[in-house]
């Protein structure tokens, strides 16, 4: 249960606050001063406070948002209303992510189901993936085989997939139940054929096999960062943010396992947050090239096999 709807005093109040709410319009500015009234954190597939407002609204009256001015002053049956008030109370008070709350992440026009079994889909290497890797790709018609290390929802090795229509995709995770919600959404794009599944930690069910590509969005939160995490991320599961004191732990595994999963011209792009200078610290012997996207730099990094 959550604590929205345990307390009969908030759900009346909540019932008067809103019968004032006609319109779609309406909703939105309701949502806006809710969401900043409650100091709601936005990371989760929004920047600010109208996109998430415009998001949640849209997504649970199943609206397209590409035309959504188009309803702004459409009214709403008592039902709906009942249900963006239910729905704005959970993002607000008990600080459930948007996602959680539609079912539904966004990685550029790639749509994917999640739900609180794996963390809401965000990472830089999605855009690497649209641009496949150029310039650093010279040729990625050559790629044959491209490995996805903790794979989550199974965003990136969808996204893997697509870019690189010639390769055979696995996506790998420690977690069964993040497997479970690949599975919907590797059988949503229809890739059965292409992206096979493997409950690995990190590279322990792979036997011999080699990659052209390994891209990997491990975990890498410090010990601190996850003491201090806004309320939001709270409802994601640990195992995919915590990596030790340095936030380190996994991306070394993959560092100290990398090459023997590599083809002798394969490549290792690897996404670590804020943590560029933990990584170069931790080895300042590798050639690291850090990677700009078009929203941020330093992020990822990526490495030849030749280097490891």
């Amino acid at each position: 249960m959550h604590e929205a709807e345990d307390d009969p005093m908030f759900e009346a109040h909540e019932h008067d606050e809103t019968e004032a709410l006609i319109t779609v319009r309406d909703w939105v500015r309701y949502a806006v001063t809710r969401l900043e009234s409650e100091e709601a954190f936005y990371g989760h597939g929004c920047e600010d406070v109208l996109d998430e407002a415009v998001w949640l609204v849209s997504g649970a009256l199943k609206l397209p948002r590409e035309r959504f001015e188009w309803f702004l002053d459409a009214s709403l049956t008592e039902s709906e209303r009942q249900r963006l008030a239910e729905l704005v109370a959970r993002r607000t008070v008990d600080k459930v992510p948007t996602a959680y709350l539609l079912n539904e992440a966004w990685l550029g026009p790639f749509r994917f189901y999640v739900d609180e079994r794996v963390i809401v889909p965000r990472s830089f290497l999605a855009e690497l993936l649209e641009e496949r890797f150029s310039p650093w790709l010279e040729q990625p018609e050559r790629i044959q085989r491209v490995l996805d290390l903790c794979t989550g929802s199974g965003c990136l090795a969808i996204m893997a997939a697509y870019a690189f229509p010639q390769a055979e995709i696995v996506a790998a995770d420690l977690s069964d139940e993040a497997l479970e919600v690949a599975r919907i959404n590797v059988e949503a794009y229809d890739l059965q054929d292409r992206v096979r599944l493997l409950r690995s930690d990190v590279f322990s069910a792979l036997g011999g096999e080699t990659f052209d590509l390994i891209v990997s969005n491990p975990p890498y939160v410090t010990a601190q960062v996850m003491a201090e995490l806004p309320q939001e991320y709270r409802h994601e599961p640990a195992l995919a943010l915590a990596a030790g004191e340095d936030g380190l732990d996994v991306v070394r595994r993959i560092l100290s396992e990398a090459k023997r999963h590599l083809t002798p011209q394969g490549w290792l792009a690897v996404e670590v947050g804020h943590n560029r200078a933990l990584v170069e610290a931790a080895f300042p012997e590798l050639p690291f090239t850090w990677l700009a996207t078009e929203t941020a730099e330093d992020k990822v990094f990526l490495l030849p096999a030749s280097a490891l």
